[in-house]
């Protein structure tokens, strides 16, 4: 029987490892996708100077999660010294391991390799940290941008995911019944947080806004490469929403799983449809961009709570994150808050929809656990962002000169161009 139990442990160990590593892979992926729909969205002379932040982000958000933000967050050790698989336990603690499967039930208690949870924690570290790429896109400087990636990684945002996602930690606010099952807050909302901040003391873009008060137009160079970025954005999802069930063993976890999949996917259609048919009614065409933003807000919106909702529930919570996202790119213009890509109100704004949007399927969640936990969320990684992005203005400078900004950040932070071969009008 022993025998038999330890089999059983062994693949479900198994099991749940390979799915934690399948799922932060596809997460991995966004990466690519949130490359692709900003360099769709930003002009063509800092096409290059946004790849570059993309793939230099994900780096440094790897790097600093490994020596000390992971620590933070879950007590690995510096350097994940402190990281445990079965491998390394001794029979004792294997024992003990079992046992304790065994009182919960296997099925219901998941067991998997300590370098899996790393890997699959550390790229929503880097989800966070691309949300604030595409805000300040076109005049900020590089270095600037990296130097900052290197605090919100390795201390803002674990911070944060401490007090939410580790029960043990001080100030948990899972003790105060806030309730986040993927990130619509702890993730999006504090990269959205930590965007804002830096914004406002970036400024607008020359020429975004009139003395008149007009808002002029900067369209995106490519749109085709935006609508792949969502499309990746879109399935990398399915991974984002559906690891964070933690396991898979299980006829139970399994279900669950494949509702958290069914909803993410609902949610991102119900965004879409909501964002395209509000653009048409208000700007007389079906508006592309908005689109895009709407199936993202879509799965923004459902990742604070993709598995107990009906699939009809997903659509309308996923439509109305599309509705909101639309007024709320509109009134952040007439605010003069210059966001490229419109990541403050697909992952800020419409993510606090996501965190309310739990009480219409949780019974088990407040509104007061949900709104102490949003505001504990944004207030810290708002003001410490405020604070460094601040400091960073002082010491170094964090926006490009006019001139540079006029000539495309392409040429004066990475000195080539992403289409030489094209010539285009400033």
């Amino acid at each position: 029987m022993e025998s038999n139990l330890n089999h059983i442990f062994e693949l479900q160990y198994a099991l749940d490892t390979f799915y934690f590593l399948i799922c932060g892979a596809l997460v991995m992926w966004m990466a690519a996708g949130f490359s692709m729909l900003e360099a769709g969205l930003v002009r063509a002379k800092n096409t290059t100077e946004i790849l570059t932040k993309n793939v230099s982000l994900f780096a440094v958000a790897c790097t600093m999660y490994l020596i000390v933000g992971y620590d933070i967050m879950y007590g690995g050790g510096l350097f994940l010294s402190g990281v445990t698989t079965v491998a390394q336990m001794d029979d004792e603690a294997i024992a003990g391991v079992l046992a304790a499967s065994n009182e919960a039930g296997f099925g219901e208690m998941g067991e998997y390799a300590g370098a899996s949870d790393f890997f699959f924690q550390v790229v929503f570290v880097a989800t966070a940290m691309s949300i604030v790429s595409g805000a300040v896109a076109e005049r900020m400087k590089l270095w600037a941008f990296l130097a900052f990636a290197v605090v919100m990684c390795g201390f803002i945002y674990p911070m944060q995911g401490a007090w939410t996602w580790n029960g043990d930690a001080v100030f948990g606010l899972y003790e105060l019944s806030y309730s986040d099952y993927a990130g619509s807050g702890i993730v999006h909302m504090a990269g959205a947080s930590a965007a804002l901040a830096g914004v406002i003391l970036l400024g607008a873009r020359k020429g975004k806004y009139g003395a008149k008060g007009q808002i002029n137009a900067f369209p995106g160079a490519n749109l085709p490469l935006a609508t792949l970025g969502t499309f990746i954005l879109w399935m990398g999802w399915f991974g984002f929403n559906g690891g964070s069930t933690l396991k898979l063993g299980g006829i139970g976890v399994a279900n669950e799983v494949a509702n958290v999949f069914l909803n993410t996917n609902a949610a991102a259609a119900g965004g879409l449809i909501g964002a395209l048919i509000v653009a048409r009614i208000m700007f007389g065409k079906a508006d592309l961009t908005m689109a895009l933003n709407g199936a993202l807000a879509g799965l923004v919106a459902i990742t604070a709570e993709p598995a107990d909702p009906s699939p009809l529930l997903a659509t309308i919570i996923g439509a109305i994150g599309g509705i909101i996202v639309v007024f709320s790119i509109v009134t952040l213009d007439k605010m003069r808050i210059d966001d490229p890509v419109g990541a403050i109100s697909v992952h800020g704004v419409v993510g606090i929809w996501g965190i309310f949007a739990v009480l219409l399927s949780d019974a088990d969640a407040t509104f007061m656990g949900q709104l102490i936990g949003m505001l504990t969320i944004f207030v810290w990684v708002f003001v410490t962002s405020l604070i460094v992005w601040g400091i960073l203005k002082a010491v170094m400078g964090i926006r490009v000169t006019e001139e540079e900004e006029y000539e495309g950040v392409d040429l004066s932070e990475c000195g080539m161009e992403a289409y030489p071969e094209f010539v285009s009008s400033k």
